[in-house]
């Protein structure tokens, strides 16, 4: 706010760009599929500071009901590390919103399915063993095989060109952009 300068003045004309092309949205519901979908996502050390972005997303019943943008508490030594952050802040929220289903409506009976873009991630949130490249990631977030097991949750590789979460991520292409609203529910009445 002290000192603007013209990347600043940039950054809030495509933010603007960006509400006036969306302000026809809506988000709706309506698809016949009541489980809980997540998407997680993350940006390894693409910012000047290093530390990777999270990001996920749930839908139920077609819409987007929970989703988070932020960045990492650690810098991750690997792609794998940032994608395995951040599934385990996904799970968590995976986790309460069962809960929070479960008190308001009914208990879920299928696993939530997390969808994620790196297969060495998912490899090691399956296999519960910590190898050599991986022991320095921290024990909070090793809980994921755990959730796994007890059938809570349930991992699914998700191509990189259908990631519903890289909406949060990274800057994305108009093409792109519009696909990823679309699938999050918002779309024009």
């Amino acid at each position: 706010m002290h000192n603007p300068a013209k990347s600043h003045w940039e950054a809030a004309k495509r933010i603007v760009r960006y509400l006036k092309g969306t302000k026809g949205l809506e988000l709706t519901y309506g698809a016949m599929d009541t489980r809980i979908i997540g998407y997680t996502d993350a940006n390894h050390a693409s910012q000047y500071h290093r530390h990777s972005i999270s990001g996920y997303m749930f839908l139920i019943n077609g819409g987007a009901v929970s989703w988070s943008s932020k960045r990492q508490p650690v810098i991750a030594l690997s792609t794998t590390e940032a994608e395995y952050v951040a599934a385990a802040h996904s799970v968590k929220e995976a986790l309460w919103l069962q809960t929070f289903l479960g008190e308001i409506m009914r208990l879920l009976s299928a696993p939530t399915t997390l969808n994620c873009d790196n297969q060495s991630a998912i490899a090691l949130t399956k296999d519960g063993q910590f190898h050599t490249r991986t022991k320095h990631i921290d024990l909070q977030f090793h809980f994921i095989p755990e959730a796994i097991a007890n059938g809570t949750i349930a991992m699914a590789y998700c191509p990189t060109q259908v990631m519903v979460a890289d909406i949060l991520t990274k800057p994305l292409i108009c093409g792109k952009m519009e696909e990823h609203t679309g699938s999050l529910g918002l779309l024009s009445p």
